[in-house]
């Protein structure tokens, strides 16, 4: 199934690179590939994640303390959220 990303999401995900490189190029490098493989994760299984919002999922990344929030539709998998764990809950739920 293809992965589709919110504009805000998109906008989360360039701007925790952005932190990550600015700590170190190469934490900037394991940041991305570890959010590009829960987007792989949830495209090949989307319905294996945790609902725990109906109807958004999420998949926890175990380097970083991010999840990526998604919902499931007919034809791909809409990631609402890259989102930090100590970023308000909810907050993305507008999104929607």
């Amino acid at each position: 199934m293809k992965g589709l990303l919110h504009p805000e999401a998109d906008e989360e995900f360039a701007q925790a690179i952005q932190y990550y490189q600015a700590i170190s190029p190469e934490l900037g490098v394991r940041f991305y590939r570890e959010i590009e493989r829960l987007m792989m994760d949830v495209c090949e299984h989307p319905d294996r994640y945790h609902q725990f919002s109906p109807p958004a999922r999420r998949h926890f990344s175990f380097e970083f303390p991010y999840s990526l929030i998604y919902v499931i539709r007919p034809n791909h998998v809409w990631i609402v959220a890259v989102m930090h764990m100590k970023r308000e809950p909810g907050y993305w739920r507008k999104r929607l």
